[in-house]
């Protein structure tokens, strides 16, 4: 005994079944769009970071967080420090700090930057963004 179904219910299934199919292919597609003009959230951090100045060594980096971002400080010589976003400028990925080159290296794509923040090589657009840093007696104010 075989069941037969007329074809409006047949019609009618498919357009149903077709119309959620575009329902949500519609709805993940709008998702990165509503992510990309929603404010950034800069997970209540306040905009300055206070750090002891002894937790940077000459030569060293310390990585912290700046505003919900990761961001990096580093003494390439004695007294001079230098505070910068670790986030790579060319897809977004976070930068590790090479000490025996004394660079800063993508593991992306192996985008390069100076401890200034300078691009060296590979495809980064643009340097790394600086961040203002103030020493205050033996902390470190950055932002």
């Amino acid at each position: 005994m075989t069941t037969h179904v007329a074809p409006p219910q047949r019609r009618k299934f498919l357009i149903t079944m077709l119309g959620g199919l575009g329902a949500l292919i519609a709805a993940a597609s709008v998702w990165p769009v509503f992510r990309f003009l929603s404010p950034v959230d800069t997970g209540g951090s306040s905009n300055q970071v206070f750090l002891a100045r002894d937790v940077v060594a000459p030569g060293k980096a310390h990585f912290f967080q700046y505003q919900g971002k990761p961001a990096v400080i580093l003494q390439p010589t004695p007294g001079n420090f230098v505070a910068l976003s670790a986030v790579c400028t060319h897809l977004g990925c976070v930068v590790a700090w090479q000490e025996q080159a004394g660079e800063f290296l993508c593991p992306c794509h192996a985008g390069r930057f100076s401890a200034d923040g300078q691009v060296l090589g590979g495809p980064p657009p643009k340097p790394l963004e600086s961040l203002v840093v103030q020493l205050d007696g033996d902390q470190l104010k950055i932002g």
